[in-house]
């Protein structure tokens, strides 16, 4: 049988079609196996059995071949965000063995889970294959279909792109980041029909081009990652675009809900949408629960998920009675800026390993544009750290979107009942925030 996701596969079955576009050039299947042949002359020697291989997941023609050869070798792909810093890299590149698998693995992803600890998600070849399946049986394929790639391999609405277009033989148009002046340019110059957006990139694009309107080929625009408010919908169907609604996570190999296809010019009344053909969703104590064959494996390191398993994700929804999801509130305590998750504790553990800080306390502040931004409030030791001396500890130890933007000193932190803190109270202290600088460059 053949391979899914096997770029050699891909060649054999649409040699002369089109399956990149990157920098201005068009790069044929047939052309992307020869790529891919090189590369596994080099990597070959370097890689072992079942023991990951590290790829920082730039957005990069390099690193899209480097992940065809992993897998054509059936190596793990242990992928790591471009922007982390030495620290946050040196934790998570660490070699795990075999042993650390709960199953032969596909992809390491590294999220958040709902603890706030940073685990990596073990996803499989079948669950990276069947979410592709779950997207295609909603919105299926046209011919000519080509999905915009703006956001980072890194994190699993990329790479899922990827995945789900070299398993359908189709074309992706990879984008180095997410460039909103640009980007109306580069659909009509690729020929997008399909695009992934968190609601800060729709919401950027839609500002700085108030004149624009989606293209005829544009055919859907998938908007997930963080709540996307009833006023940014109703200016993208304004300018005619279809927008499909999507709710998934790591662990799912991405969407797992979304808005039908048949629905996306009116999106809004369906919730974040309906479960995608395969997966399961319920409600369980008010936290919504998934499974399905697209869930991972297990998290590196502990042990595997049985198959039939029901993930509890934290977040907290309901189903209505036309089988829709809605979300309540994310993950408790997550606060989800640009679409990228930020656990309190992590920041937390990092302001409070800085010289003259005690203790430290991090919550969202609501932000039209990023969604929320994360906010400090911090009890000092008799010398507080300057501010400079404070922005470059977090600096070199928190990726960008990770580090507080701003900042106030308190005497001590509000604890519950119980004796723990209270991060509902935290809102309380957004009025004497005041902005924490970067240095240049590192902001």
């Amino acid at each position: 049988m053949r391979d899914a996701l096997s770029i050699f596969a891909a060649a054999r079955d649409a040699a002369a079609r089109s399956g990149l576009t990157v920098a201005g050039r068009s790069y044929r299947f047939g052309e992307l196996a020869e790529l891919t042949r090189e590369r596994l002359r080099i990597l070959e020697p370097a890689v072992a059995p079942g023991v990951p291989f590290v790829v920082i997941g730039s957005n990069t023609l390099a690193t899209v071949i480097t992940l065809y050869a992993l897998l054509e070798l059936d190596i793990p792909a242990l992928v790591l965000h471009p922007r982390l810093t030495d620290v946050e890299r040196a934790a998570q590149a660490r070699t795990p063995g075999p042993s650390d698998l709960p199953v032969h693995a596909t992809a390491i992803m590294h999220t958040s889970g709902t603890t706030g600890a940073p685990r990596a998600a073990v996803l499989t070849r079948s669950a990276l294959l069947a979410s592709a399946a779950a997207s295609a049986a909603n919105l299926g394929w046209e011919d000519g279909d080509c999905w915009l790639l703006c956001m980072p391999l890194a994190r699993i609405g990329g790479l899922s792109i990827l995945t789900r277009c070299l398993a359908a033989r189709r074309c992706v148009a990879l984008a180095e980041g997410f460039d909103p002046d640009r980007l109306p340019e580069r659909i009509a110059a690729d020929g997008v029909t399909l695009a992934s957006l968190v609601p800060t990139m729709l919401h950027r694009l839609l500002d700085r081009h108030p004149e624009w309107r989606a293209p005829p080929q544009l055919r859907a625009v998938l908007v997930g990652g963080a709540a996307a408010p009833d006023a940014l919908l109703q200016r993208a169907q304004q300018r005619g675009l279809p927008i499909i609604l999507t709710y998934g996570l790591t662990e799912t190999c991405s969407q797992v809900v979304a808005t039908p296809y048949a629905a996306r010019h009116a999106p809004a009344a369906l919730g974040v949408g309906r479960a995608l053909p395969g997966a399961r969703i319920r409600i369980r104590d008010g936290h919504v629960e998934v499974g399905g064959p697209m869930l991972m494996a297990g998290y590196l390191g502990e042990p595997a998920l049985p198959p039939d398993a029901w993930f509890d994700t934290g977040d907290l929804g309901a189903i209505d009675a036309q089988g829709c999801l809605r979300v309540h509130a994310r993950r408790t305590d997550l606060i989800v800026t640009g679409g990228e998750n930020v656990y309190p504790a992590e920041v937390e553990r990092v302001l409070e390993s800085c010289p003259g800080i005690v203790a430290a306390g991090v919550f969202g502040v609501p932000d039209p544009v990023w969604g929320q931004t994360v906010a400090a409030a911090v009890v000092g030791g008799e010398v507080p750290p300057e501010e400079a001396a404070l922005a470059a500890h977090l600096a070199v130890r928190l990726a960008p979107y990770k580090r507080p933007r701003q900042v106030c000193y308190v005497p001590e932190l509000p604890l519950t009942s119980a004796g723990k803190p209270d991060r509902a109270a935290l809102a309380s202290f957004a009025a004497r925030l005041r902005p924490l600088g970067y240095p240049r460059g590192d902001g």
